[in-house]
Formats: C-alpha cells, sequence, structure tokens
C-alpha cells in the first residue's frame, strides 16, 4: 500500500493556477525529491499535501485513508478528528525552522509529543534526548534557538519532526536558508535517514544530493510534472528543458 496519493491536485490563489493536475504515489521507504524553477508550485503541492492549505480540486489519500477528495464540483475534507489522525503520519521541516524561540531545544522537540499525541513528559523526554544523540546536539538540549547555528537549528526542527514518529517526512527547501558551509551537515542528516528506509518527499534545489538520495525524482514546471523517473533517468534525460534546469543549477 502507498503512504500517500494525490491524484489530479489543483491549487489557485487571487484567479491565479499554481497548480494545475498534480498526481503522484509515495512508497513505504521511498525517497521522492522535487526539483524545478522557483515559481514552479514545489512548496504549495507540500503545503496542499501536509493540510496546510486546502485544495481547489483532486484528491488526497494517506495510507488508504481519503483526506479530501471532489463533491458537487468542490473540495472536501475527512472530518475534524479524522484530520488530527491523519497528521499523525507525517511530519514537516520548514525552509525557515520555525522553533518556538521561548523554548530550549529539549523543550522544542518534547512539545508536539506531550500537546499533540498526549505522551507522557518522561516518555517524551527520553525520546527527546536519543534524538538530540542520534543528530549529535546532546551538548545543545539546554540552548535557545538563538543560540545556535542555522544548521543546528535545522537539526533541531528535524528532530522535532522525527519526535511525533511519522511514517512519511516532508522537507521543503530543508537547506535553502542555510549557508553553503552549513548546507553539508543537514544533508547528511537527511542521507542518513535515507539509510534507514525513513519515507522522505524532498522539496530541494541541491541537485547533486537529489542524484544521490532519491529513489525518483519529478521535475515541476509551471504547476505540473514535466517529467518523473529514477536519478538516472532525470539526470541524463534527453528533455532539454530538464537539462537546461539541472545544468544551470549545478553551475552556480
Amino acid at each position: 500500500m502507498n503512504l500517500l496519493d494525490i491524484s489530479h491536485m489543483r491549487k489557485g490563489f487571487d484567479g491565479l493556477e499554481v497548480i494545475s493536475d498534480i498526481s503522484l504515489s509515495v512508497k513505504e521507504g521511498e525517497v521522492l525529491s522535487i526539483i524545478g524553477p522557483s515559481g514552479s508550485g514545489k512548496s504549495t503541492l507540500l503545503r496542499c499535501a501536509t493540510l496546510l492549505e486546502r485544495m481547489d480540486g483532486g484528491e488526497l489519500t494517506y495510507l488508504g485513508e481519503r483526506t479530501a477528495w471532489e463533491e458537487g464540483g468542490r473540495c472536501v475534507y475527512a472530518p475534524k478528528q479524522k484530520l488530527r489522525e491523519i497528521q499523525r503520519y507525517f511530519g514537516l521541516v520548514f525552509q525557515n525552522f520555525n522553533l518556538f524561540p521561548h523554548m530550549n531545544v529539549l523543550k522544542n522537540i518534547m512539545d508536539a509529543p506531550i500537546s499533540v499525541a498526549r505522551i507522557p513528559k518522561e516518555e517524551a523526554q527520553q525520546r527527546a534526548t536519543e534524538l538530540l544523540e542520534l543528530l549529535g546536539l546532546t551538548d545543545k538540549a539546554t540552548a535557545y534557538p538563538f543560540q545556535l547555528s542555522g544548521g543546528q537549528q535545522q537539526r533541531v526542527s528535524i528532530a522535532r519532526a522525527l519526535a511525533l514518529k511519522p511514517q512519511l517526512l516532508f522537507f521543503d527547501e530543508p537547506t535553502s536558508a542555510l549557508d553553503p558551509e552549513l548546507t553539508g551537515e543537514v544533508l547528511k542528516v537527511i542521507k542518513d535517514l535515507a539509510k534507514t528506509r525513513m519515507t522522505m518527499i524532498i522539496v530541494t534545489h541541491e541537485m547533486q544530493f537529489a542524484r544521490e538520495v532519491s529513489d525518483r525524482v519529478i521535475f515541476m514546471e509551471q504547476g505540473v510534472i514535466r517529467a518523473q523517473g529514477t536519478p538516472e533517468e532525470i539526470f541524463n534525460s534527453d528533455n532539454d528543458r530538464v537539462n537546461g534546469f539541472i545544468g544551470r543549477i549545478m553551475d552556480n
């Protein structure tokens, strides 16, 4: 069974269609990278998939459970209680970390397990401590976000997303807010997660990383999927548009 199925997703803002007709599926253990020029709808796709934006049309299914679908010419969603359950299936790592500035690192990671999953404080703290060790941040448990480098903040946000034990992890350009020298440490964490067969969907401009870590790559442009395939197929594509985009990004 697929963890995620998106069928004919559409989304627009102020009469401008940003996502025209997107269909994709993600299997358990698969790493899917989404590449494409700015403004192609990649982040909007992730926001719709993670219920931060409402779709205008199409169907969204998690683990076989219908989350959103078209009915009577409009998109309807499952009841709120069901949506809360479905949201536990996935985690999202943002571009700009989105950590709580008034909480230290440990409490940032513990917050959702306690407040959302109703996990006992002691268990949440143990889980957070294990994640900090996994991500090489044990010595930063009592630090506050402003005391961390950008790379460290992003690693904390990855730990926070993992704290609820999601079955699927979304990354929205996780290194775009980082200096080049800090990018590598975050990409290494994601590569290590891929080795554990964590299911991930990654929007990224890091072409070499996408080539190395992905099972499948999607190239988006103007709200539609223009090409998709294995990294080998995409990075050796005879599609001029795909070649031009990848070449331009890798030359920068």
